[in-house]
């Protein structure tokens, strides 16, 4: 396949493969896999008994309880499901800005989640966004299917790269609420400066049900410019312009909308029993992603 951003490279995947996500629950009505189902099924592995209510089938009763004492219980076990994973890597026009871009880090990120989940049976649907949504490859499971999701964002990133879009990551949210896809873990990989403001991305987030994973592709200047003195400004988005005296106060405004900014994300994540990373963009990919991965494993 054509792989221009180089996503599957086969020393990065070697590293993403050593890795694992262990959910703590998956939801219901999902395909066999490795994580455990909230539901209680027939299963390989028992887990309780209940109650024998009209309609259960007469081999779920445990026939040795019913001797014993009399009553009709039925055996419980547990389901082993998979996850799905839903990648939404930030292919906007800030994502493009630097050289090399932040939209190949944020690729590189949601390719190693991938790797991870189709390799553990998991179903994997690869979400880019900009101002909009793509929706065209829902998820899939399958370790042969690695190279579709990465010839997709491939493809959706050199169509962004040549005309980007702005940020709306609230639009983007919206509508894949509106596909009303199976509860699972959401990867979303963004620089997470959306011009709408971050009260309006958390009351999209918070609108969600999925269990949240915010990796935010920065550099270390992002929070600490080095810049003096009258400049002028462009939104690398609008491009809009803005004259700005930079002083010592000013500098100090900014870190701390700049920290407030993030602290709210990563309060969001929290509060979903979530995760969020600061990934930047200048360093390793899979060493700073380890550090999800305490032992080997991260608990979704």
């Amino acid at each position: 396949m054509n792989d221009p951003f180089n996503l599957l490279d086969p020393d990065f995947l070697q590293q993403a493969n050593a890795m694992r996500v262990v959910a703590r629950r998956v939801a219901p009505a999902g395909r066999w896999a490795e994580h455990r189902s909230r539901d209680r099924g027939q299963g390989m592995e028992f887990r309780d008994y209940r109650p024998y209510s009209p309609g259960d089938e007469l081999k779920s009763i445990d026939w040795n309880v019913y001797q014993r004492l009399g009553r009709f219980v039925v055996r419980l076990f547990e389901e082993m499901e998979d996850l799905p994973i839903y990648l939404m890597p930030d292919l906007s026009k800030s994502m493009w800005h630097e050289d090399p871009p932040r939209a190949i880090t944020a690729m590189k990120v949601a390719v190693a989640f991938a790797s991870i989940g189709l390799d553990q049976h998991d179903r994997v649907g690869v979400l880019p966004f900009s101002d909009a949504l793509d929706s065209t490859v829902r998820p899939t499971s399958g370790r042969g299917r690695l190279s579709l999701i990465a010839d997709t964002m491939s493809r959706a990133a050199e169509k962004a790269r040549d005309n980007p879009g702005g940020t709306d990551l609230a639009a983007a949210l919206a509508k894949l609420r509106g596909l009303r896809m199976r509860e699972g873990l959401l990867v979303i990989v963004s620089d997470f400066l959306d011009p709408h403001g971050i009260e309006v991305m958390t009351s999209e987030l918070k609108k969600t049900r999925h269990r949240p994973l915010l990796v935010s592709i920065t550099r270390h200047s992002d929070r600490e410019p080095d810049v003096h003195g009258d400049i002028r400004v462009r939104d690398c988005e609008t491009g809009d312009m803005q004259d700005v005296s930079v002083t010592t106060h000013v500098m100090e405004q900014y870190r701390e909308a700049y920290d407030a900014h993030f602290q709210k994300l990563q309060d969001f994540a929290r509060s979903r029993q979530g995760n969020f990373l600061f990934l930047d963009h200048e360093l390793d990919v899979m060493k700073q992603l380890a550090q999800l991965f305490e032992g080997g494993s991260f608990v979704a």
